[in-house]
């Protein structure tokens, strides 16, 4: 059973690949703007516990000195209350300042290894953030080929269909071929007309030289 949950967790997960292949093939710039989306998760979810490792540093190191100067001070009074012979007050100063100095101790290991923690995750964020700006770059390089591609397209389609559609002239050639076609009608309908004009004002002079 468990081997043929394993065979169907394959499959699923081979299919969805080949899925995922066939649309990163279709539009990969879309598959790199999910894949820019996520990384941009993961990085705010960095920088967010950078934010709370600072947060702890800074706590630490607070409760530490606050310990070390109670250590200190529960120091002292335990030695001012041993001179004056005050047994009972002398054993609790020294049990809150052994207390004091183990708990000192306990938070200055805690803040160094907060440090350690702290150095490791902004290598960690300073190395994601230069891989999405790679990955915004190369999105845009894809952007600006795409563009070229479909510029060249576009332009191919227009000069050389027959490359693209198999015809024998272009949409450039054949707007000539019409402009030509109209310049002759208008030249000729302007001959015409000139012809006419002509012929008229002659017939007019004659007539009047023979009357």
């Amino acid at each position: 059973m468990s081997h043929l949950l394993t065979r169907i967790k394959d499959s699923i997960a081979s299919d969805l690949n080949e899925l995922l292949d066939q649309k990163e093939q279709k539009n990969p710039i879309a598959m790199l703007n999910q894949y820019l989306r996520r990384c941009e998760k993961e990085t705010e979810r960095v920088r967010e516990l950078l934010n709370r490792q600072y947060v702890l540093k800074d706590t630490f190191i607070r409760e530490y000195h606050h310990a070390a100067e109670m250590a200190e001070k529960r120091k002292h009074q335990a030695e001012i209350a041993e001179r004056a012979s005050e047994t009972e007050l002398y054993e609790f100063a020294l049990r809150e300042q052994e207390d004091y100095a183990r708990k000192a101790e306990r938070l200055k290991a805690s803040y160094e290894s907060t440090l350690r923690q702290l150095e490791q995750l902004e290598q960690k964020y300073a190395e994601m953030k230069r891989k999405l700006k790679d990955m915004y770059l190369k999105r845009m390089e894809l952007m600006s080929r795409e563009n070229i591609a479909n510029a060249n397209l576009r332009m191919e389609r227009v000069l050389r269909p027959e490359n693209v559609f198999g015809q024998s002239f272009s949409s450039f050639e054949e707007s000539e071929m019409y402009l030509g076609r109209l310049e002759q009608k208008i030249n000729a309908d302007y001959n015409h007309s000139t012809i006419d004009a002509r012929i008229s004002r002659l017939e007019r002079e004659l007539e009047k030289k023979q009357g």
